[in-house]
């Protein structure tokens, strides 16, 4: 997983640019916090990912059993009232299949989604090593 993608900030408050490889797109902040709703929020950001992350390891999976999946949508959310701590952050993460699937391989679906890579980066410790250089 060794990715590098660039964040840049300038001219608009809270508008930043992102680059990976040959693709660029946009966050921001909401008009609300300041900033002018050009692009997803960083939480957004995160939480697309994870879910993008979690459609294409279920569709591969899926593909390799030769399961018909049809359509797979995703649909993910911070979930502040479920916290047990304000150390722990809770995402709660609804899962919605198309395809004749039996109830075995949705319950199977539902194992296959905790293992895709950004849901194991989450999961586990992470360290940071923040600098300026």
């Amino acid at each position: 997983m060794d990715q590098e993608v660039r964040v840049s900030l300038s001219g608009r408050p809270y508008q930043v640019s992102i680059d990976t490889r040959d693709h660029r797109w946009l966050a921001d902040e909401p008009i609300e916090a300041g900033g002018d709703d050009t692009g997803p929020q960083p939480g957004e950001l995160l939480l697309s990912s994870l879910g993008s992350c979690t459609a294409i390891t279920l569709k591969m999976y899926a593909d390799r059993k030769k399961w018909p999946v049809e359509n797979i949508e995703i649909e993910l959310r911070f979930n502040s009232a479920a916290k047990p701590d304000p150390l722990t952050t809770v995402i709660d993460i609804d899962m919605h299949f198309t395809g004749d699937l039996s109830e075995e391989q949705i319950a199977r679906l539902e194992q296959i989604a905790r293992s895709c890579p950004i849901h194991k980066v989450l999961s586990h410790p992470i360290i940071m090593n923040t600098k300026a250089v």
